[in-house]
């Protein structure tokens, strides 16, 4: 089946796959994307496609299965709350470019300079190995964090606000990470160092975007949750592509 899907042009097997895809998530029950949100997915499924091919696409979906479902994790209750993501956790174009734009960039990027397809590969999965951490954390941590702090001061706050930080989501944001860490490294777009790298790298990314929502979010109206994820997802790219050079250098 591999060998046929590679015989036959990326960019068209990334059209009609992701039409077909999208239009069963378009007809089931729990609405996971908004309407305009599923053609921006079908245009990130056919970049990702069309560039990094089924390993890519597969680390892609795992984000955004396991992404849509920690968000209903609790939904009641943090709905009740005030604290829940709009839309009952369907995702709109400011979502999936919000999560995905970085990842996207890494995929054309590996396109278009191929000689440095490992960094890129190894910054596509981190981006999406954050993302998922910082879901996962937020989630978990709205939903059953007993004891949440902001994370510039310690000082005890409710769940759900900017900068806010628990144990259990803490611990849960890491298993998110490692999760789909794990799945780029199933489908060799990283080595066994890269699962260490991203793991890292999404932990201090994920930490940065909490100084971030406490410090800088409520003083600039542009600073949206969406635009928040871009530097966070850009933050653990870049992360885990400055360690696995030093490391290089090191090595070397």
């Amino acid at each position: 089946m591999l060998s046929l899907l590679n015989d036959i042009n990326p960019w068209i097997i990334g059209v009609g796959l992701n039409a077909i895809l999208l239009a069963i998530v378009a007809i089931i029950p729990k609405k996971l994307l908004t309407p305009a949100g599923i053609f921006h997915a079908w245009l990130l499924g056919v970049i990702i496609w069309g560039t990094l091919g089924w390993p890519g696409y597969l680390v892609v979906a795992f984000y955004f299965i396991v992404g849509s479902g920690v968000t209903r994790i609790g939904m009641k209750e943090k709905e009740a709350a005030g604290i829940a993501e709009k839309r009952s956790g369907a995702r709109g174009p400011e979502n999936v470019w919000g999560s995905a734009l970085i990842a996207a960039l890494c995929a054309l990027g590996v396109l278009l300079v191929p000689d440095l397809k490992f960094l890129l590969c190894l910054g596509y999965v981190a981006s999406f190995s954050t993302k998922l951490s910082d879901t996962t954390a937020s989630e978990v941590g709205k939903a059953y964090g007993k004891s949440t702090f902001l994370i510039t001061t310690l000082q005890p706050v409710a769940r759900g606000t900017e900068g806010a930080v628990s144990l259990e989501g803490t611990l849960a944001g890491i298993v998110g990470s490692v999760a789909i860490a794990l799945v780029g490294w199933g489908v060799n777009l990283i080595d066994v160092l890269g699962i260490i790298l991203c793991v890292i790298a999404a932990f201090i990314a994920t930490n940065l975007e909490s100084v971030i929502g406490a410090t800088l979010q409520s003083q600039y109206t542009w600073l949206t949750n969406e635009i928040v994820n871009i530097f966070n997802t850009l933050i653990g790219a870049i992360v885990a592509i400055l360690i696995a050079l030093i490391w290089q250098l090191i090595v070397v």
